[in-house]
């Protein structure tokens, strides 16, 4: 199991930082931001060979389920 950040979505918003530095602006001008996005991924097939049973609640609110 992985809660984490939402990679792709702080990779789109990075962009954003790469066109504002392009256009001119300073990167130490810049703020420092933290993720706003995160997900759950639940491995069951791992889960499996570990011998551990996930609840069906935790199932329901992951974002992605590797079976």
């Amino acid at each position: 199991m992985a809660y984490g950040v939402d990679f792709p979505d702080m990779w789109r918003h990075a962009a954003t930082f790469v066109d504002k530095i392009r256009k001119g602006r300073k990167p130490a001008e810049l703020p420092v931001e933290q993720a706003t996005k995160f997900v759950t991924i639940v491995n069951l097939k791992t889960a499996k060979v570990l011998g551990v049973e996930v609840p069906a609640s935790l199932l329901l609110r992951a974002d992605e389920v590797i079976e």
